[in-house]
C-alpha cells in the first residue's frame, strides 16, 4: 500500500507540474475538476452560472469515477449534457481519503488522455 501512494505522489506531482506550466501555479484539485469537466462537456470556452458549475464538477466526478465501477454512463441530452447513473454507492470516505480516490482518478484520467507519455521518465 505504502509503495502505491509513492508511486501515486510522483504521478500526482508530475500531473501538478504539467498543470502548472499550462494553467499557472497553485491549481487545485476544484479548477482541475472544472477543467475535465469542460473537456468532457466539448462545449468549448463559456462562461457557466453557479449552478451551471456545479453541474460541470458533476461531469468531471462522474466521468472520473465511471472507470472504478460507479457510475454508467447513460445519454446525453439535447443540450449536449451527458447524464450517469449510479451503479454501486461510494463508500464513506474521510476528506483526505476523498481527495486521494479523486488523485487517483485524474492520474488515470490524464494518463488515459496523454497516452501515458506525460508519467514517463525518459526526457526528464
Amino acid at each position: 500500500m505504502m509503495e502505491i501512494d509513492l508511486e501515486l505522489n510522483a504521478q500526482w506531482d508530475k500531473l501538478m507540474k504539467r498543470l502548472e506550466i499550462q494553467f499557472g501555479e497553485g491549481i487545485e484539485i476544484e479548477g482541475i475538476l472544472m477543467l475535465v469537466g469542460v473537456q468532457e462537456l466539448g462545449m468549448g470556452y463559456k462562461k457557466f452560472s453557479k449552478d451551471e458549475k456545479l453541474d460541470v464538477l458533476h461531469v468531471a466526478t462522474c466521468t472520473l469515477l465511471e472507470p472504478m465501477g460507479y457510475y454508467t454512463y447513460v445519454n446525453t441530452d439535447e443540450d449536449g449534457w451527458p447524464h450517469w447513473e449510479p451503479v454501486t454507492s461510494i463508500p464513506a470516505l474521510k476528506p483526505g481519503e476523498q481527495k486521494l480516490l479523486m488523485k487517483r482518478a485524474l492520474v488515470a484520467y490524464f494518463k488515459e488522455m496523454e497516452d501515458d507519455e506525460l508519467f514517463e521518465e525518459a526526457g526528464e
